[in-house]
């Protein structure tokens, strides 16, 4: 029997999913996992993040192409329906699903890794990798990532959101050569995609509409604002007011501006550090 992790990236969705992946993936690295991803592209780079074996299969339906009955898998998408969720779990001697949602219900042939849920067969954790907990040190004032992924590049479209404040922008996998290359004008400072490390490490503030890049901010000692996109989920906002994370919404360019003024004596909550209670979890969730 084989196990496979299945994330759902691409040019629409980003790579939140992705870098959750690369957290767990690592901390499980004594243990041969092949990383199933929807996009070639992030499958081809998977190896600079430290993941040895990693495919791109375009579809989840094509998850039975790699894999075979009775293999185990982790699942991170919202991708499949009720009816498609129930098949794989017959298909999958294991099956680990990742969920996001507050109103999650765990299936009984399934475990479940959730920020929101407890029980038999859940953990309860919020998957940061280790290496943001070890970083204090803030040389970066403020850095604004909007996401791995633009396609409508909405960034642009809000400039005066964020532009006369400065920020050290990050740039994301997913955009286009010319766009980034006209927002490389816009800024004088930014980080390439492959100094995101760097950025969370280094930024005092952070202003993002990344879910992924909020936790790993708050976790390096950072003070993240969390910006609402329209087209991402909203399944994050009561896991961020639990940690007292400011949210945006609709670009809001005046409240933006009172939670900066205001930031330094924001009492932010803490995220514990619980590779180990994960790992322990999916190791004998998955029978490793």
């Amino acid at each position: 029997m084989r196990t496979f992790y299945y994330v759902h990236t691409g040019h629409r969705i980003g790579l939140d999913r992705f870098r959750r992946a690369v957290a767990i993936l690592n901390a499980l690295e004594d243990e041969d996992i092949t990383l199933l991803t929807s996009d070639y592209r992030i499958a081809q780079a998977a190896r600079d993040f430290g993941i040895d074996k990693s495919v791109g299969i375009d579809v989840v339906r094509n998850i039975p192409q790699i894999a075979h009955n009775g293999d185990k898998l982790i699942f991170d998408s919202e991708e499949a329906n009720s009816i498609m969720l129930e098949d794989m779990r017959n298909y999958f001697s294991r099956f680990v699903r990742i969920s996001d949602k507050p109103d999650e219900v765990k299936a009984e042939n399934e475990f479940l890794l959730s920020p929101y849920l407890e029980g038999e067969g859940i953990c309860k954790a919020v998957v940061v990798a280790d290496k943001y907990f070890t970083c204090k040190e803030k040389t970066v004032p403020l850095s604004y990532f909007f996401g791995d992924d633009d396609y409508e590049k909405d960034l642009q479209k809000h400039l005066d959101f964020i532009e006369d404040l400065h920020p050290y922008l990050q740039l994301g996998f997913y955009y286009f050569l010319d766009y980034e290359e006209m927002l490389k004008t816009r800024f004088v400072h930014y980080f390439e995609f492959e100094e995101y490390d760097a950025m969370i490490m280094q930024s005092e503030v952070l202003v993002t509409a990344s879910p992924q890049a909020v936790l790993d901010s708050l976790a390096a000692g950072g003070k993240p604002v969390y910006i609402q996109r329209e087209d991402y989920t909203r399944d994050f906002i009561p896991l961020f007011e639990s940690l007292n994370i400011p949210v945006v919404h609709n670009y809001d360019k005046s409240h933006l501006n009172v939670i900066l003024e205001t930031v330094f004596t924001r009492n932010y909550g803490t995220i514990e550090k619980n590779s180990n209670k994960m790992v322990n979890f999916l190791k004998e969730s998955l029978n490793l």
